[in-house]
């Protein structure tokens, strides 16, 4: 008897071609996702232009602005996954401290 096929899930279709997901899950991957801590976007012009017109806490606070300056550094690097942008400054305005 055949084994039944099952339907394919979001989730089915995200591992296939994600090979960061893939590696957190412990699945097979080509090769290893490496992590890099570094803000790799500032040094681009494309990050230089958004600051122009918006502050880095403002960039931080607004999620559209957050995006772009995460996915564009991630697409121009090539890079398996991304940290949504944000600065280490942002927890000492919420406590009242900027």
């Amino acid at each position: 008897m055949e084994a039944e096929e099952r339907e394919q899930t979001p989730a089915d279709s995200l591992l296939e071609g994600n090979r960061f997901v893939r590696a957190c899950l412990r699945k097979p991957v080509d090769r290893t996702p490496v992590w890099f801590l570094r803000q790799a976007g500032r040094y681009m012009q494309e990050y230089r232009d958004v600051r122009k017109h918006h502050t880095l806490v403002e960039i931080c606070k607004r999620p559209e602005l957050a995006a772009e300056v995460t996915i564009t550094a991630a697409e121009k690097l090539g890079v398996d996954a991304a940290i949504i942008f944000a600065d280490l400054l942002l927890p000492t305005l919420a406590a009242g401290w900027g």
